[in-house]
């Protein structure tokens, strides 16, 4: 299954991606970085931005600030990853920053329900932007 994941919502994207990985199938999500998290932008950057600074440095809980590692770990939210057939599935879901070479003549989906063209939300933020508030560098 592969996955132009532009302007889709993380929360709705991951369910999906979660269930696939679940069932058995691979999954490569291309285009992380243009992925939508919905709300007022103030309100989602502070959120992150929280997030990240609580908790001890050698201890966690760790979020990334690299858009890929970023969305896996929120896919990894919607997988019982403390089990095995939760750590087999987070295992074949792939998340690429644009589209590589290889893959360039494949076909990529889309999750229609995912689409922020069916929301009635008007204020959204994307992963790339989330992840340069945390502090992240560019792969």
């Amino acid at each position: 299954m592969n996955i132009d994941a532009s302007d889709l919502r993380i929360g709705r994207l991951s369910t999906v991606v979660a269930k696939a990985a679940l069932l058995g199938n691979d999954v490569n999500i291309f285009n992380v970085e243009k992925i939508i998290i919905t709300g007022d932008k103030k309100r989602v950057f502070e959120k992150y931005k929280n997030r990240r600074e609580r908790g001890a440095p050698l201890v966690g809980p760790y979020y990334p600030r690299i858009p890929t590692k970023f969305v896996k770990r929120c896919i990894r939210g919607m997988l019982p990853y403390k089990q095995t057939k939760g750590r087999a599935a987070l295992d074949r879901v792939k998340c690429h920053k644009g589209v590589p070479a290889q893959f360039k003549d494949t076909k990529l989906e889309s999750i229609p329900a995912a689409h922020i063209d069916n929301s009635m939300v008007a204020k959204f933020t994307t992963v790339a932007e989330v992840c340069n508030l945390l502090g992240g560098r560019e792969e």
